[in-house]
């Protein structure tokens, strides 16, 4: 590529966001930042440091001590956090931290904490990065803005595949029903709801494959790069 861009990947739960940022960064050599990550980093911290996060000075205290990076790992082919220059990419995954987590990433400050962050990223540019907000929030300026969609009846189907490996007494109407909440809740919430940024390019993937999508998306990117 000829220069350093920034890939935002928005959209509905179960559109591949995850999947389709992470080949577009091995494919182009850019960072795939796993906005999930940050959240728990934090957490660790917190965990590791005793931290009361209910209350609302320590919080602030703590995060003034967290900094957060993602490097990329060429034997793994992936990129890795580091909270404070650890890299703590598996030390996160841990059941305790799974448990916090979801306590920790509902606090305003750190939201807004992780926000910057990831913008402070952008500053160096070449990084790929999927969720709710990106285009809109983190990174309105971005070379490249994808939104992903899919019918609705596909993405229950992916849905339902993927969670029935691990739970076979799932139901297609159960999880539906999840999906249709989830989008609810996502397009409504108070703080940076799910839209489409006005420049971003709408990705359907209802009758693509992942390589016809990749091939799609690298495109794109190879266009915004010249």
């Amino acid at each position: 590529m000829a220069k350093k861009i920034i890939i935002t990947i928005d959209g509905w739960s179960s559109c591949g966001k995850s999947t389709l940022a992470k080949q577009l960064a091995r494919e182009l050599g850019l960072v795939y930042v796993d906005s999930g990550a940050m959240y728990r980093a934090i957490t660790l911290y917190f965990l590791r440091n005793h931290v009361d996060w209910t209350s609302q000075g320590e919080v602030v205290k703590a995060l003034s001590e967290i900094h957060l990076d993602f490097h990329y790992n060429a034997t793994t082919l992936t990129s890795e956090i580091y909270l404070n220059e650890e890299n703590v990419e598996y030390v996160i995954r841990d059941l305790v931290i799974a448990e916090k987590v979801s306590d920790v990433a509902a606090i305003r400050e750190v939201r807004e904490f992780a926000v910057a962050q990831q913008q402070k990223m952008g500053n160096k540019k070449g990084i790929v990065m999927d969720g709710r907000d990106i285009g809109t929030v983190v990174f309105p300026d971005a070379e490249l803005k994808i939104f992903m969609t899919a019918d609705n009846a596909v993405r229950v189907e992916r849905r339902f595949r993927e969670l029935y490996e691990k739970n076979p007494n799932i139901t297609i109407e159960e999880v539906k029903n999840n999906l249709e909440m989830r989008d609810y809740i996502d397009s409504h919430r108070e703080v940076s709801p799910l839209r489409k940024a006005d420049d971003a390019i709408v990705l359907d993937n209802t009758h693509l494959t992942e390589d016809q999508q990749l091939q799609k998306a690298l495109n794109w990117a190879k266009e915004r790069s010249r």
